[in-house]
């Protein structure tokens, strides 16, 4: 590709080449924005459809224990496979990495068609469980390195919100699947046509990544390449966790809200939703809660991306989550104390009792997307680096993963309802307390060469001096 005879200011203020951009159809299919829209997609019809199922309550299923089984071995496995996934991402690439995660979800929703024919298929829908859990965490290491490399600094929030969206029509296509097959179904269960036609959906979504283009040919709209991770050896790869950790270890404040961020689930999903509704009024509710989070990411997107300077947006942020967190749980303690397990699950979107309680799941999944946005976006806050950025989203995902992975279990052994609910409050303000000292402390108004791990690593896996990184980055200032 040519370069333009021309130097630009940097977000940093370094002066760097600029690069030109395809134009025409090219210029369309090459653009980051064009490819964030076709990773979208791609979870559009995996996780989305994922979240769907499991927004029913119980995988759409009378028995919500099989499904809490289910996802014990999901995020289990997950928690394992996300820790090393930012590597395997390193070595063979997002495209082969988001094509690989793509196939476990087909898998996971098939099982729960076979449940539905085959009363004793329950060990199938653990074992289809555990298998996604592998694609899974090899699918959201790839996607959150592209989706924060892609975006210019002042892009970010808005290129997050514009993935979290699509990937949450899924959850809102599957839950208006669900709600039109199951509408008049008086069963406990969903139909049989609405995991056939999910399956489907899941099928299409393994061709995407096909016609994903390469990322080294990304030109972002600032005329600077997308920084390609690095592709050394798996010892190096080992060593550069341990790398992120030692010369980053604010990183580690996060790690409570990255625990918590699938926390919350357990207890919207089965304990809320499953516990007190109807089939069809379940299926209504998931479909409110996936919509509901498009315009949460939208409106928290507009703060983050906003002309504030960072750290004041970042502060802006975290306040904005703590209010959330304290409105909707002290609502929802006044509909906990009326209940308790197995919950009477008879709730229809016809009661006047419906009302109150519908609102608040709609407030849960404003909750849910404003927190994955500005978790993901203070990952992008932190560094520019696509090699650091997939290791940190491995730590993300490893970590909700564990999270999730012991809280279901904590419902599929039926712990008492408060019990979950309390824990699920308390979890979320922790991981915001913990965050705040990083973010006064980590969070800079830009982000600095200095502060990309890898960078500082060649690809034997050799510590390079700080001193010299900076040397090197004048250097090319002064030559571009």
């Amino acid at each position: 590709m040519s370069l333009r005879d021309e130097k630009a200011g940097s977000e940093d203020g370094a002066e760097v080449v600029v690069h030109e951009r395809p134009t025409g159809w090219k210029g369309i299919y090459y653009h980051p924005l064009t490819q964030i829209v076709m990773l979208g997609f791609i979870c559009f019809m995996g996780p989305g459809l994922f979240n769907a199922v499991n927004g029913l309550g119980g995988g759409g299923q009378l028995d919500r224990t099989t499904s809490a089984n289910s996802n014990v071995a999901v995020y289990s496995a997950f928690a394992v496979v996300g820790f090393f996934a930012g590597s395997i991402n390193n070595t063979i690439g997002s495209r082969l990495t988001i094509q690989l995660g793509t196939f476990g979800y087909c898998l996971y929703i098939g099982s729960y068609l076979a449940l539905n024919i085959h009363a004793n298929a329950k060990a199938f829908v653990v074992a289809a469980g555990a298998i996604l859990g592998v694609c899974a965490g090899l699918l959201w290491a790839a996607q959150g390195s592209l989706m924060l490399a892609y975006p210019t600094e002042a892009e970010k929030g808005t290129y997050i919100a514009v993935f979290w969206t699509i990937f949450n029509l899924g959850g809102v296509v599957g839950s208006a699947v669900a709600l039109g097959t199951n509408f008049h179904n008086t069963a406990g269960t969903v139909s049989n046509s609405t995991y056939i036609a999910f399956v489907v959906l899941t099928a299409i979504g393994i061709c995407i990544p096909m016609s994903m283009a390469d990322p080294k040919k990304i030109v972002r709209s600032d005329g600077a390449k997308v920084i390609v991770p690095l592709h050394p050896s798996w010892k190096t790869q080992l060593l550069g966790l341990w790398l992120t950790l030692r010369t980053d270890p604010m990183i580690l404040l996060l790690f409570p809200m990255f625990f918590t961020s699938n926390w919350f689930y357990t207890w919207q999903f089965n304990d809320f939703n499953g516990a007190l509704f109807n089939i069809r009024t379940r299926s209504l509710n998931s479909f409110l809660y996936w919509t509901s989070q498009i315009f949460g990411s939208i409106a928290i997107s507009f703060i983050l991306d906003s002309k504030l300077q960072r750290r004041t947006r970042a502060f802006t942020g975290w306040t904005i989550l703590m209010l959330m967190i304290f409105v909707t749980h002290i609502w929802a303690y006044f509909y906990q104390i009326q209940y308790i397990r197995p919950g009477p699950s008879n709730i229809d979107m016809l009661d006047e009792r419906y009302v109150g309680r519908v609102f608040l799941y709609i407030c849960f999944g404003l909750l849910d997307s404003m927190w994955q946005t500005t978790s993901y976006w203070l990952m992008g806050a932190i560094s520019n680096d696509a090699g650091k950025l997939a290791i940190m989203v491995g730590f993300y995902k490893s970590l909700q993963s564990a999270g999730a992975a012991g809280v279901w279990r904590a419902d599929a052994v039926n712990i008492p309802f408060m019990n979950i609910f309390i824990s699920t409050w308390v979890m979320l303000v922790s991981g915001l307390i913990f965050a705040l000292p990083m973010i006064h402390l980590r969070v800079k108004n830009h982000t600095e060469i200095v502060d990309e791990t890898l960078v500082r690593m060649d690809s034997k896996g050799h510590i390079r001096d700080v001193e010299q990184v900076k040397n090197e980055a004048a250097i090319t200032t002064a030559t571009a």
